[in-house]
């Protein structure tokens, strides 16, 4: 159907998915992606059957309403408002609602529509939160905002309510504990920094650490010899080909286009790591 991100997300696949296809396994059973971001690879794939989680509940919200009649017509209708509203006040209005006591009782609709407004509005399109968790990203002072792509985002919806996708969220051990023998696991978490320069990780309050990373290599290993596909994404670092160093290392050559400081933008290695 070619179907695109609903949203732009720092690491997002888009122009890495040629890459990503090629090493991927020719065939698999079901599909999970612990660390679902924009779904770049997702939406490539289509697959009739996967599990998808993130730690990110407001990222979450908008997939929940995709994949709900009811809620994604609220959506919809929600975010029409905030494109005829939408001015430099409104914006930061708008971006204020999660400091508020109450914000966790706002319908799922209504915080899903604000995710995608604030993304679509904000400067550069990043997703960053304090150590609070506010969403603290400047305006991108747009006179005007276009929040969706109506034929995409039909497409979307269609995709979540005709295939069996489940949606969690929570840590990326829990998101592969039904994964089996012949399934595919595609991992894509915050980056390993590296040397020298900052590497973004604040997509939520908690940082994802050395240790983290470490974690995730093990796990890496234990589904291995389960019998199951895994591919991961990192940049190429020492540490992260010491952890991997038992697995196949291709490495790639990507952009990154999303941050504040535009010093950090440019080319950067990355790796791809397959047990395959």
């Amino acid at each position: 159907m070619n179907i695109k991100p609903i949203v732009k997300w720092a690491g997002g696949k888009r122009q890495l998915i040629d890459k990503l296809i090629e090493y991927m396994p020719q065939t698999y059973n079901a599909y999970f992606e612990p660390f679902i971001g924009g779904g770049a690879l997702l939406f490539e794939l289509m697959p009739k059957e996967a599990t998808i989680n993130d730690v990110n509940e407001e990222l979450l919200s908008i997939y929940r309403c995709l994949a709900s009649d009811d809620n994604f017509n609220f959506m919809i209708h929600d975010l029409e408002e905030h494109e005829k509203n939408h001015s430099e006040e409104y914006y930061y209005e708008i971006r204020e609602l999660d400091r508020k006591s109450d914000f966790k009782t706002i319908p799922i609709w209504k915080r899903a529509s604000r995710t995608i407004y604030l993304n679509k509005s904000c400067f550069n399109g990043l997703y960053r939160v304090n150590s609070n968790g506010y969403f603290n990203v400047p305006s991108g002072k747009k006179k005007k905002v276009q929040t969706y792509d109506k034929d995409n985002i039909k497409k979307l919806h269609e995709y979540f309510m005709n295939n069996h996708i489940t949606i969690l969220q929570g840590d990326f051990e829990d998101a592969v504990k039904s994964a089996k023998n012949g399934d595919f696991v595609y991992f894509d978490p915050p980056y390993d920094p590296l040397d020298g320069k900052e590497s973004f990780t604040s997509y939520t309050k908690y940082n994802f650490s050395k240790e983290d990373q470490k974690r995730l290599a093990d796990l890496f290993k234990t589904l291995s010899k389960k019998g199951i596909y895994v591919m991961l994404s990192n940049h190429n670092t020492a540490y992260i080909n010491e952890l991997y160093k038992d697995f196949n290392i291709h490495v790639v050559q990507a952009k990154r286009m999303i941050n504040s400081d535009s010093s950090g933008r440019g080319n950067v290695e990355e790796v791809i790591i397959t047990n395959y």
